[in-house]
C-alpha cells in the first residue's frame, strides 16, 4: 500500500473512491485517473483487500472510510520513518486546553520536533479558521521545525502561501518576512516554518524542507 501511495494518481484515485462509498466503477473514481491505469488502481485496492469487486466491473471499498486524511498522515509517518530514520508517529491527540484538532504528524530528529500539518484537500478549501487553528497549536507545541503540508499539484504561492504569512504577521504584531522559494512549491516562510506541495514528489519535498530547516537549525560554522 505505501509504494502505491508514493504516487500522486493513486492518492487521488484513492480519494474519489472513499468519496463513493455506493461505489464505483474505475473510470469515475476520480476525473484525474481514467482508463488502463484506473483499472490497474482498482485491481490493486482489491489485491491488497481494501476494496471488493462488484458486478458490471464495479468496485467498493470493503470497509467504510470517512477521509483521505488519515490514510495520507499515516503514509506520511511511515515514510519520514523508513527513508529518514526518524521517529515518526500519525494522529497524535492533542488535549491542549483552548487548541483544537489532533497532532496529523510529530517526528523527532537529531534532538529537534518536527511537527507536520497535513491537508488531503485542495487550496480551495483551506480556511481561515484551518490556518488560526494550526497557528494555536504551533503556539502550544511550540516544534523546532514545522511543515505545512498540501497533497496538491496547484500552486501554493496563490492562496496558501499568503493566508499563512498573513496570519503570521497578525500575530506578531509586525510584517512577516518575505517568504522564499526554495524550489518550486517549497516555500520557507520563516527559517523554521516551511510550506510544501506534491509536485513533482511530495516526500521529496519534505525532505527538502527538513533538510533546509535542519540547516537552519545548526549553529554557525565559525
Amino acid at each position: 500500500m505505501a509504494d502505491l501511495l508514493g504516487h500522486y494518481a493513486f492518492r487521488l484515485f484513492f480519494r474519489g473512491a472513499i468519496q463513493k462509498p455506493e461505489g464505483f466503477a474505475a473510470d469515475d473514481a476520480t476525473p484525474y485517473v481514467k482508463g488502463a491505469p484506473a483499472r490497474a488502481f482498482a485491481d490493486a485496492l482489491v489485491a491488497l483487500g481494501v476494496a471488493l469487486p462488484l458486478p458490471g466491473d464495479r468496485y467498493r471499498l470493503a470497509r467504510p472510510v470517512s477521509s483521505f486524511g488519515a490514510t495520507l498522515e499515516w503514509y506520511v509517518a511511515r515514510e519520514l520513518a523508513h527513508r529518514l530514520c526518524f521517529d515518526a508517529v500519525a494522529g497524535v491527540k492533542f488535549s491542549a486546553r483552548g487548541v483544537g484538532g489532533d497532532l496529523d504528524v510529530v517526528a523527532a530528529a537529531e534532538g529537534k520536533l518536527v511537527y507536520l500539518e497535513v491537508k488531503s484537500s485542495p487550496p480551495k478549501h483551506l480556511s481561515e479558521a484551518e490556518v488560526k487553528a494550526f497557528f494555536d497549536r504551533l503556539r502550544v507545541l511550540r516544534p523546532d521545525l514545522t511543515l505545512f503540508v498540501m497533497d496538491t499539484a496547484l500552486r501554493l504561492g496563490d492562496k496558501v502561501v499568503p493566508m499563512l504569512m498573513t496570519e503570521l504577521a497578525r500575530r506578531s504584531g509586525s510584517m512577516s518576512p518575505t517568504p522564499r522559494r526554495i524550489a518550486r512549491e517549497v516555500w520557507a516562510l520563516t527559517p523554521y516554518l516551511y510550506a510544501v506541495n506534491s509536485q513533482p514528489d511530495l516526500m521529496r519535498n519534505i525532505g527538502r524542507a527538513i533538510a533546509e530547516g535542519l540547516t537552519a537549525l545548526a549553529p554557525p560554522v565559525p
